[in-house]
């Protein structure tokens, strides 16, 4: 389904670039004026209120049938495990195949899941092992198409318009949210739960057909795509080498975690605390959509106000008191409007987050940056889930949603010293290309390790600044598909410094140059700019050497073939089996 998209960043940030909420308007016009983008976005309407639809049915199913209050908890964990497990692989999935088919795949798993959930309710056989066990396979489809759809807003529309489609989805997921519960509700009251099973897998069809309609291709590159686990291990690596990616993941994680019993526990509290039916189920949870809506269009604002991690904060602290409120007044007046807070509160910390990861991280790692997120919000949520279903088997519900509020309360007090950065448009244009020869030895670039050594002559006097900088470049070097990073000092010559890093592969090599912003490029040069003498600094490449026989490709550029920034070439060149020609170096 569609999903809303401190210390110092570790990116350059340029504040003025900051897109204008002034033009609302505008993303209407421009991103609805592309017709892939335009299809899509109405199926996946009708789909993300056919989701909320079912959740609603479901988790209501398992309330009537007098399931515990551990079982219905396992709903949300039953929905938050697949997101859990497989976001990172299918994160890096996206960043290196073909995202439409795996869009394909996910959409198809969600309309299996639809159909058993709706088969088994005709036939009143609906047990909550097997609605658990169907709506775990209907995550898994949401867990393999979800860092896909993320990474595949700027494949339906132009770049100009990828920040409108952005907000398009957004305002998409949020109206579901708010109207899909009240509709689930409706639906419920008037045909039953297997009638809205069989809309809801509908709704998933008709996204499927859009998808299916949609006609892209992924893009040649003059490298060879990186192997899965390569991928993988690359997206962990930035992950841990980026400060902004760490923190949002770390915060994410804990508000998950006590935020969660919301979700978990509200279909008891509507039965059991408020003594409402199926209806006043779903008109709770819409309380929530709509103050998620309502929302959106004061974020912007208040984070220009208050700032990016203290909207984060003040906005978990207001969850808090709605998590207080619940779990101590049983009044239905009261709690509706406390509800709709609660979906204000809660919109502004989850977009906040997702928009820090859209807009902090290069395109190459988007996906898997994105899919990191969602492993930690997914996480905590599936944790939480079961932790307040358990603490409410022993002590109730009302104690449950209590005690969730007070851990969020110290956890978002103990989160203030992890600062996330203002959101900001990033400069992460592609660095200039610098030429060098190919290592003159044949080596197999899938296999041999290199080692890239720089040298500088530094002053005593410039040290200090020498040594900061480089802190930063070691961030840089890592991230961007480093395995190890060092410097060092040379025992003899004072002024002599060596700066040495290791890549697991040439092709890791090639694609860690093809991989600097500009940003990256103004911190090297800064660097360099600190070195001492009319020669630039020496850059020296190694090669490992493995005596086992195999194969060896000599490093010739693929005829024809000119590697852009970002790892591509033009549309009539082909793709290569062997390193290609010069590439970007220099002090790098």
């Amino acid at each position: 389904m569609q999903q809303a998209v401190g210390a110092k960043d570790d990116l350059r940030v340029e504040r003025a670039a900051e897109p204008a909420p002034s033009g609302l308007l505008l993303p209407f016009v421009e991103a609805l004026a592309h017709p892939v983008f335009r299809l899509v976005w109405f199926t996946g309407l009708f789909a993300n209120l056919g989701d909320w639809a079912q959740s609603v049915a479901a988790a209501w199913v398992l309330t009537v049938t007098a399931a515990s209050p551990l079982l219905i908890a396992l709903i949300q964990v039953a929905t938050a495990v697949p997101l859990v497990l497989l976001s990172l692989p299918t994160g890096a999935l996206a960043d290196i195949y073909d995202r439409r088919k795996m869009i394909l795949a996910g959409e198809a798993c969600c309309v299996l899941g639809g159909l058993g959930l709706t088969v088994l309710g005709f036939l009143d056989l609906l047990e909550p092992v097997g609605l658990i066990g169907l709506t775990f396979l209907i995550a898994i489809g949401y867990a393999l198409e979800g860092p896909a759809w993320q990474a595949a807003v700027g494949d339906m529309v132009p770049k100009p318009a990828v920040a409108s489609a952005v907000l398009l989805n957004s305002i998409n997921y949020n109206v579901a949210r708010a109207l899909g519960p009240a509709i689930g509700g409706l639906l419920l009251a008037w045909l039953g739960a297997p009638w809205v099973f069989l809309i809801s897998t509908v709704s998933f069809a008709g996204l499927l057909a859009a998808i299916w309609s949609w006609k892209w291709r992924p893009a040649r590159t003059a490298l060879p795509p990186e192997m899965l686990g390569e991928a993988v291990t690359g997206g962990l690596r930035f992950a841990r080498h980026s400060p902004v990616t760490r923190r949002v993941a770390t915060r994410s994680f804990i508000f998950g975690f006590c935020a969660s019993s919301v979700w978990a526990l509200l279909p008891l509290l509507a039965l059991a605390q408020l003594g409402q039916d199926a209806l006043g189920y779903g008109i709770l949870l819409g309380a929530l959509g709509i103050g998620a809506v309502c929302g959106g269009f004061v974020v912007h604002p208040a984070r220009e106000r208050l700032g990016t991690s203290w909207l984060i904060s003040t906005s978990a602290f207001l969850f808090a008191a709605v998590l207080l409120v619940l779990g101590t007044v049983h009044v239905a007046a009261v709690v509706v409007p406390v509800l709709f807070l609660g979906g204000v509160a809660w919109i502004a910390v989850v977009s906040t987050y997702n928009t820090a990861v859209q807009l902090l991280v290069p395109d190459w790692v988007k996906a898997r940056a994105m899919a990191i997120y969602q492993m930690a919000l997914y996480g905590g949520l599936a944790l939480g889930s079961v932790a307040w279903g358990a603490m409410a088997e022993s002590t109730g519900v009302a104690a449950a949603l209590a005690a969730s509020g007070v851990a969020l309360l110290v956890g978002a007090l103990w989160a203030l010293r992890l600062k996330i950065p203002d959101i900001a448009l990033v400069d992460l244009r592609p660095a200039p290309l610098r030429k060098t020869d190919l290592p003159a030895p044949p080596i197999d670039p899938r296999r041999d390790a290199v080692m890239v050594v720089v040298e500088y002559r530094i002053a005593p006097e410039q040290e200090r600044d020498f040594i900061r900088a480089t802190a930063r470049l070691r961030e840089v070097r890592l991230r961007n598909g480093a395995s190890r990073w060092s410097l060092f000092r040379d025992a003899a010559d004072r002024l002599k410094w060596s700066e040495v890093y290791f890549v697991d592969s040439w092709y890791q090599h090639l694609r860690l140059l093809a991989r600097l912003t500009a940003g990256d490029r103004e911190l090297i040069d800064r660097v360099g700019r600190l070195h001492q003498g009319p020669p630039p600094p020496a850059v020296r490449h190694a090669i490992s050497w493995r005596r086992r026989g195999r194969r060896l490709l000599a490093a010739k550029p693929p005829a024809g073939a000119v590697a852009k920034p970002d790892g591509t070439v033009p549309a009539t060149g082909q793709a290569v089996s062997q390193p290609p020609g010069p590439q970007p170096a220099g002090p790098d």
